[in-house]
């Protein structure tokens, strides 16, 4: 969903580096998968291509926080006027 972020924080030498990747359009979401010892976060589309990636070494990755967007639950949206009435 727009706005979904993945802060990945990297530890690199005497210091640390947070990348962040952001879901920037509707209809795109963050996908994070751990492989191989790689570290991998990438923006997708509704019908799954890959629009781009973030790839760190496993060893290197320090932390990895999901920020997801705020979601309006279904008990707090207003109800819709019945069209007959």
């Amino acid at each position: 969903m727009k706005g979904d972020r993945v802060e990945i924080v990297v530890d690199a030498g005497n210091t640390t580096r947070t990348y962040e990747v952001v879901a920037s359009r509707a209809g795109r979401r963050v996908e994070t998968a751990v492989r191989r010892g790689v570290v991998e976060v990438s923006e997708v589309t509704r019908n799954g291509s890959v629009v781009r990636t973030a790839r760190f070494m496993a060893t290197r990755v320090l932390a990895l926080v999901e920020q997801p967007v705020p979601r309006e639950e279904l008990s707090e949206r207003p109800l819709r006027e019945d069209p007959k009435a």
